[in-house]
């Protein structure tokens, strides 16, 4: 014998590997979506260090303080597609993580105006708008609240408030 075998017992019978597959990606989404019941209804902010993004925090944590709830803070990094170039084979894209939300981490942990309310950094990737909302759902927080977008960027290709607020299925708060 070059093995070990185990017999199944006679009373057990075999699931088609499509209802195990099935299984076991609810067991993942369950997972996934299980989240510390301190931040259940918390408010969401995106936050990427800049002056609006921090105006949004300070909002924010004033709103988590008087609702008596925890503050979500989403950072939504960007992900840079980087061609690799492997002798004769065609290019390959591969995403380069932003190392922006570790920066951004040990800012916040250091922060004094951060003691007053539980907080959480949760990173991201991908779109901004749907990433803050798919945190919000996951929460089932209250409210998102975002920084105003400044400049040509925003006038040209639509400011992230503009869309959350267009498609979001709980309350935006805009702060300028």
């Amino acid at each position: 014998m070059a093995g070990h075998e185990f017999s199944e017992p006679a009373d057990r019978k075999r699931k088609p590997l499509a209802d195990s597959v099935s299984a076991d990606l609810r067991a993942v989404e369950q997972t996934r979506l299980a989240c510390d019941p301190a931040f259940r209804h918390g408010v969401v902010v995106g936050f990427d260090g800049s002056t609006s993004s921090e105006r949004a925090l300070a909002y924010a944590i004033g709103m988590a303080r008087r609702s008596g709830s925890g503050l979500i803070i989403v950072h939504v990094a960007n992900r840079l597609p980087t061609t690799v170039w492997a002798g004769c084979e065609p290019p390959v894209f591969v995403d380069v993580p932003d190392h922006r939300t570790e920066v951004l981490g040990l800012e916040l942990a250091c922060a004094d105006y951060l003691t007053e309310v539980p907080w959480i950094l949760v990173e991201r990737g991908g779109d901004i708008c749907h990433e803050l909302e798919e945190v919000g759902r996951e929460y089932a927080a209250d409210a998102i609240v975002v920084g105003s977008t400044q400049g040509f960027v925003g006038r040209l290709f639509g400011s992230v408030a503009g869309r959350l607020a267009k498609r979001a299925q709980r309350p935006v708060v805009v702060i300028p």
